[in-house]
């Protein structure tokens, strides 16, 4: 029996195999997986109350207290990330900058790369097109960069 082939895509649009458009069955499960960690943090940091103190709210999951407030009594540089998180999805930009710059700045990321990682396993090929390595490098030092102030800062100021 004879099927009709489906509709063509217009040739600007269509990537030929091999092109760095389209992905391989363990890219598009590489993608999805850490698309789908991603969207599972979103999701998390969703049903999360965020702490008014502005740290602490991993410990709703059952997490211990943090263990450099413990044993030195000051805060790590991670300190209110999942708080900053719990903010931003509830629509709190101010709030999540305030409990941890830096977790918002990679609440922020998570947000955007983590549908389009989705989006593009689930595809085939990349959505938008692939990431440029200069822009993953940037984007990852910013977080970190931004995280090592705001810790840095708050030392500073005895927050």
């Amino acid at each position: 029996m004879h099927y009709p082939s489906p509709p063509s895509l217009p040739e600007a649009v269509r990537a030929p195999p091999g092109h760095p458009w389209v992905l391989l069955w363990y890219e598009r499960a590489a993608l999805l997986v850490a698309g789908g960690v991603l969207v599972t943090l979103l999701g998390i940091a969703a049903w999360l109350e965020p702490s008014p103190l502005g740290l602490g709210t991993h410990q709703q999951l059952g997490l211990p207290p943090c263990t450099m407030r413990f044993l030195f009594h000051i805060r790590c540089p991670s300190c209110g990330m999942t708080t900053s998180w719990a903010h931003l999805m509830e629509g709190n930009l101010l709030g999540s900058l305030k409990a941890n710059a830096g977790g918002t700045l990679l609440g922020l990321t998570a947000l955007l790369s983590g549908p389009w990682l989705v989006a593009s396993g689930l595809r085939g090929r990349w959505l938008w097109g692939p990431p440029h390595e200069l822009a993953v490098l940037a984007v990852a030092a910013a977080v970190v960069l931004v995280t090592l102030a705001d810790w840095c800062l708050r030392l500073a100021m005895g927050w």
